[in-house]
């Protein structure tokens, strides 16, 4: 095996702060690796990530590592030595443990998996693995939305919450069945709520499109995505800090988790069930352990302006002389205390998420924002002379028009001049950054059944953006690559048959590239209008209910603004 693998993997963990009880590897009948399937770096700044190797190394009778994508330079390394993948605590190949465990919160990262299992030397498909190999198991936000596009290489895959799924999968994999058949096993699993066994469940088709699914006997149906009671639950916060990783410089906290806004277009609303809150006591607790590792603190959640006393929180954590950071911001929910500790924390620049630039647009994705309310929130921030706005938009949105594009401009237009009106006093030009990410619809939100508006007609809004922004001197266009969210798309909407096509890319291949070899196409999943009465490849996870997400989507081509 390669020494300079190794030396690189422990130099990694001598970097790290590992601030779980039980240290990092605890001694266990079961041994079992978590993996990120992308980089170090990214891996290790997911809270999510974080959270599981707490709940799987706080497990009795586990022995928990981690290992993560090789980077370019490791992975040349990897194949030029014949190295196997390895764990970074021990440095042991992925295929020596009992279970390999993915985390995995993004769809694109779905394009990673067949290469670590490649490297690791276990078989890509769950079909082709016999009693010797590890189960493969898998978990995170990008499962419980779709996992159909990577099922075929799964052997498990948890749908829902760690706190709630952990305990009951490790019971199963602890139990006496785990020396019997792979099978058996596999059959005990399936039992525990939220546990998902894809070879159990066999997509038919019909004229190209799923049509339904063969279940065996005692497999549920659908598996039902499993919700935790964050009050009965540690709240998710930092495990490993290292300055080698994203946010490297901040001790993590969720406060909430879900949405309550609902917004049509966002799965955060949905795919969480109810918006849930931990109580202060318990994040003023871990704000004063996090303070003994580090000066900032950062908040996250999928909508932390919406937790009940975000003010008095952030005042806590600058009155304890330390530095505060925040993961979004609702419009009208902008509190003048959090926005006061933000200042005294260093923020030069605050990101606001209009999200439809029309008001027609707005209330079309339930958004339920004016344009006073935006330019009022803006208001308050140029007050405090935060001058540098960043404001995210979506195009491609349904049934938008050049109309649309036209009231966005005259709005970013709107902001600009109060910018520069507060610059004349001050002397100083902040600048507006208009970041636009196209329209990707997602599974269990009202516009799952939407297409993804074709790539040349979104390079013609951009082009529009572009040419009537490039006057405006303060004023700088960011658009998300309508290639990658393209991609996002396709392993979003995404049925079993794409399964050959991400074990091409894996190997190489580019998208166009492997489609063509595949007889895949791409556009007919990503572009197509999904009829009412059509099975949804992902309808074998109960994430949300279709019926209440049909209705709603029928509210909104309709022009009625509140959900039912």
């Amino acid at each position: 095996m390669s020494w300079k693998i190794k030396q690189k993997l422990r130099a990694l963990l001598a970097a790290e702060t590992n601030l779980c009880s039980s240290g990092y590897i605890r001694g266990g009948d079961l041994s079992i690796c978590l993996v990120y399937p992308n980089l170090y770096r990214t891996g290790m700044g997911s809270l999510g990530f974080q959270t599981i190797y707490r709940l799987l190394a706080a497990s009795a009778g586990l022995q928990c590592e981690r290992s993560f994508l090789p980077d370019r330079e490791d992975l040349e390394e990897y194949r030029r030595s014949g190295s196997p993948l390895l764990s970074l605590e021990s440095q042991r190949p992925l295929a020596d443990f009992d279970v390999i465990a993915f985390s995995t919160s993004f769809e694109p990262d779905y394009l990673n998996i067949p290469s670590i299992l490649s490297l690791a030397g276990i078989p890509l498909h769950a079909a082709d693995r016999s009693q010797s190999n590890p189960l493969i198991i898998a978990g995170g936000a990008a499962f419980f939305i779709n996992p159909e596009p990577v099922a075929d290489f799964m052997d498990v895959i948890c749908i829902g919450e760690g706190e709630d799924i952990i305990p009951g999968l490790v019971d199963a994999l602890l139990s006496p069945r785990r020396d019997e058949t792979r099978s058996a096993l596999l059959s005990a699993l399936a039992a525990v709520p939220g546990v998902y066994v894809p070879s159990l469940y066999s997509p038919t088709y019909s004229q190209g499109r799923v049509s339904g699914c063969d279940v065996q006997v005692g497999a549920p149906l659908p598996v039902v995505r499993a919700s935790a009671c964050l009050e009965q639950h540690q709240p998710s916060s930092s495990q490993i800090l290292s300055e080698d990783i994203e946010f490297g410089d901040m001790f993590l906290i969720e406060v909430s988790r879900g949405c309550p806004r609902g917004c049509r277009f966002c799965s955060s609303g949905f795919i969480y069930g109810a918006f849930r809150q931990q109580p202060y006591e318990h994040l003023v607790a871990l704000v004063d352990k996090g303070l003994e590792q580090r000066g900032k603190i950062g908040l996250v959640g999928a909508a932390v302006s919406d937790y009940t006393d975000i003010g008095r929180l952030c005042r806590y954590i600058v009155d304890q002389g330390a530095k505060v950071s925040v993961s979004s911001l609702r419009i009208d929910r902008i509190d003048g205390a959090m926005l006061d500790a933000l200042l005294v924390s260093g923020h030069k620049t605050i990101s606001l998420a209009p999200e439809g630039g029309s008001q027609r647009l707005r209330d079309l994705i339930r958004k339920n924002l004016t344009e006073a309310q935006i330019l009022d929130a803006c208001e308050m921030l140029i007050s405090r002379d935060i001058l540098n706005l960043r404001l995210y938009v979506i195009i491609g949105l349904p049934t938008e028009t050049d109309q649309d594009l036209d009231e966005l401009l005259r709005l970013v237009e709107a902001i600009r001049g109060r910018v520069i009106e507060r610059a004349r006093a001050n002397k100083r030009l902040g600048e507006i950054t208009l970041s636009v990410n196209p329209f990707i619809p997602k599974p269990f939100t009202p516009f799952q059944w939407c297409g993804m508006e074709p790539l040349p007609s979104l390079e013609r809004k951009v082009k529009l953006l572009e040419t009537r922004l490039r006057p405006l001197s303060n004023v700088r266009l960011k658009v998300e690559s309508l290639r990658e969210s393209y991609l996002q798309a396709l392993l979003s909407r995404g049925d079993r048959r794409l399964s050959p096509l991400l074990a091409a890319m894996s190997e190489g291949a580019n998208l166009k590239k492997a489609a063509r070899a595949c007889g895949i196409d791409t556009d007919w999943y990503v572009q197509r209008s999904i009829a009412a009465d059509e099975t949804l490849p992902w309808s074998v996870i109960g994430t949300a209910e279709t019926v209440m997400l049909r209705k709603e989507y029928e509210r909104a081509l309709a022009g009625e603004r509140e959900i039912s």
